[in-house]
């Protein structure tokens, strides 16, 4: 590595948390920095467009179009697993929600052996990121990076859902993120004047003006460098051209639950066996590395709607396209303005749960595949997601290739009890739309329908047609035990100079979206890196 360029520090990934690394460890002008993104630059229309999503899902071009192994849970369906591959990452190219997860989470993070990750720990770092619309109070700060907003006005079909689970039983709640997590009430959104406020634009941009920051595109890391057992630097490929990179300090691992497991696999940390059948040189084994893989498993229950009102309605018409893009285009408002859910709620579906294991969330459009388009009807759905799943997967390497995809085996509904509560939480949102604020604007049940009727029925139903939320998270997992990848200062076992800061850290999976969550832990692992680099 001799004629490598030497930097203080590298982050492999531009995606949520890599975006905040780039711009907190650049920020007091001591640090030269390089961060990697295999993807290009965040130049499309559509990824600042808030309703853009819907243009990425079978993109290339900004999206690594991943998809799991077929699971024997779930009708032996392979499921498509995407990641923003473009500056910005997943952050540029998802459902723009904004939610952090319950006390509990954090909490239980705690009490795992991860000492300084409790709920108290964590909101500090929460506040320090955002913006808040409403203005700064306990749990909401102002000022920060990412724009948080709501919905720009409110809608029909949310209020009457909204009123629809109060007259279920159910509480409003206006604020997801404040002092309790459970009831029903509309979303906020990663926006602001009707444009994304992705992890790019609010850290990333103004980073790129400092002269100590070095962004390289097209870049995709390959191996990371090892002197011994200390990670020395970083090998990538862009453009076709082998290139490496050293690093004085620290090399860390900001590529996501998928990328950054296999980062690791590659460059000799992992399962032993594993590395050793493909003819990887062992580093470290840690049998952990892209173990405990959790996502957000779903089921759906699609409506035909009795009014166009939804997005449905917009998107197959010309002439309310053209209202809808005019609409937006001088008022910011409307369904072109929106997230990919508008309201939703949290609920309690085991009777023995002592905080909400189900999450309800209602869209304003309706499909069978969302890469296949909208259905030509008026129609709205509901996600009932199982928020925190005992179903474990994994990710690991499918060939010493470093450009290959992944193996990516969720293990989907393994377990019962996740069966149970699924099947509850979809018959208890039902009840919900079976109200009569609702009802009026349902014609009728599209799926599953009015023949699934018994909790086998809707097993069947969630087993053949459930999606994900596209949230994995917990395969670089942060812990002291036998299989946790780093420690509580993200640091990786068994290695000095090398950290993985992401979503693969967390032990568990939060109940609610993780982009936020990410953000949060880029944040304190940013601000332990540079505590300890001045220890």
């Amino acid at each position: 590595m001799s004629d490598a360029l030497t930097y203080d520090y590298i982050i492999a990934g531009a995606g949520s948390a890599g975006c905040v690394l780039a711009n907190r460890l650049t920020a007091s002008g001591k640090h030269r920095v390089l961060l990697l993104e295999a993807g290009g630059e965040d130049s499309s229309f559509w990824i600042h467009f808030p309703l853009g999503y819907g243009k990425h899902f079978a993109n290339p071009q900004v999206n690594w179009l991943y998809n799991s192994e077929p699971g024997a849970a779930i009708g032996n369906r392979s499921i498509a697993q995407p990641r923003g591959k473009v500056i910005g990452g997943s952050s540029s190219i998802n459902g723009l929600v904004y939610i952090r997860g319950q006390r509990e989470d954090y909490d239980q993070w705690r009490s795992l052996g991860n000492a300084g990750w409790g709920f108290d720990d964590v909101l500090p770092y929460f506040r320090m990121a955002e913006d808040q619309q409403r203005g700064e109070n306990e749990y909401h700060g102002v000022g920060g990076p990412l724009k948080v907003s709501d919905h720009a006005e409110p809608h029909a079909l949310c209020d009457a859902f909204i009123a629809a689970a109060e007259a279920a039983g159910y509480p409003r709640n206006d604020d997801f993120n404040g002092a309790t997590q459970e009831g029903f009430g509309y979303i906020q959104m990663t926006a602001r004047n009707g444009w994304r406020c992705s992890a790019a634009k609010g850290y990333l941009y103004p980073a790129r003006k400092r002269t100590n920051l070095a962004v390289e595109t097209r870049a995709h890391a390959t191996r990371v460098l090892f002197d011994g057992t200390r990670a020395s630097g970083i090998e990538y490929v862009q453009n076709g051209v082998k290139k490496t990179a050293a690093a004085a300090r620290e090399v860390i691992l900001a590529s996501g639950a998928f990328n950054s497991p296999q980062l690791l696999q590659l460059s000799g940390v992992g399962p032993a066996a594993l590395l050793q059948s493909l003819g990887i040189k062992v580093v470290a084994d840690s049998a952990g590395v892209g173990a405990n893989l959790q996502d957000h498993y779903n089921g759906k229950l699609a409506y035909e709607c009795t009014e166009p009102i939804t997005l449905n309605d917009i998107v197959h018409s010309k002439s309310r396209s053209l209202a809808a893009g005019l609409r937006w285009l001088f008022t910011r408002k409307g369904l072109l303005n929106m997230a990919a859910s508008y309201s939703a709620g949290f609920i309690k579906a085991d009777p023995a749960a002592q905080s909400p294991d189900i999450q309800v969330g209602l869209g304003l459009f309706s499909f069978d595949k969302i890469s296949e388009g909208l259905h030509d009807y008026s129609g709205f759905y509901s996600a009932v997601r199982l928020l925190r799943p005992e179903s474990r997967g994994t990710v690991t390497l499918a060939s010493a290739d470093p450009l290959a995809a992944p193996l990516i085996k969720p293990n989907y509904l393994a377990s019962e009890k996740d069966c149970a509560v699924l099947v509850a939480g979809m018959q208890a949102t039902r009840r919900i739309f079976s109200q009569s604020a609702l009802r009026r604007y349902i014609l009728r049940e599209r799926d599953p329908g009015e023949a699934c009727v018994s909790d086998a029925d809707m097993l069947e139903h969630v087993r053949a047609k459930g999606g994900i939320s596209y949230h994995p998270v917990g395969t670089c997992k942060m812990g002291n035990d036998a299989d946790a990848v780093v420690d509580a200062r993200l640091r990786v076992r068994g290695i000095a100079g090398l950290r993985v800061i992401d979503a693969s850290i967390m032990p568990t999976l939060v109940s609610g979206n993780t982009n936020a969550p990410t953000i949060m832990i880029a944040e304190k692992g940013a601000q332990m890196v540079l505590e300890d680099s001045s220890a």
